[in-house]
């Protein structure tokens, strides 16, 4: 079992009983999803870009993402309907909780100038939104073996009904956010 797993089923589960008084165990939020997206907008004009970015977000995630296609037209940027423009992973189970370790405990402190992670990207239905700027920061990226520097975009999708859920959730499980002043 992944030891963020493990953390949640011996040390959050208790906490959060005792704080929001849930009277049973399945009434404790829980990550139920972790979808990573990197939109290439470059794909129209270069192909190549794409399998660049299906190959940086293979070797984050350890799984085949999805090409995710234009839903419609948009001729100012010469983006026809079908075209392919990005590329999604969706994580659950052990692999999402391996994921969220390897985020939370080796990527997330390697960006630089760090000062947390604002509390302010819920979207106030118990789910959180991360936008990360590079791929560098995930250990299992070499810098050599990229041809650009490209962000991605994190939700995590949980069970909790309101953002102060989601948040406790996340910080029990070792998300760094920053400090309120």
């Amino acid at each position: 079992m992944a030891r963020m797993k493990q953390k949640y089923v011996d040390e959050v589960i208790p906490r959060m009983m005792k704080e929001y008084k849930y009277s049973s165990v399945m009434a404790v939020p829980k990550v139920e999803k972790v979808t990573i997206n990197i939109g290439v907008g470059e794909a129209i004009q270069n192909a190549k870009t794409l399998d660049a970015a299906i190959k940086d977000l293979r070797t984050v995630t350890g799984q085949q993402p999805v090409i995710t296609r234009a839903r419609k037209s948009i001729s100012n940027f010469k983006l026809r309907e079908g075209m392919p423009i990005g590329c999604r992973v969706t994580l659950r189970r052990d692999r999402m909780y391996e994921f969220l370790d390897r985020l939370m405990n080796s990527a997330i402190p390697r960006i630089r100038d760090f000062r947390g992670i604002s509390t302010k990207s819920c979207d106030g239905r118990g789910n959180f939104n991360l936008g990360i700027k590079e791929q560098l920061i995930f250990p299992e990226i070499q810098y050599d073996d990229i041809d650009k520097v490209r962000g991605m975009s994190v939700a995590i999708t949980t069970t909790a009904r309101t953002d102060a859920e989601c948040l406790k959730l996340l910080s029990e499980l070792g998300m760094p956010f920053k400090k309120e002043e």
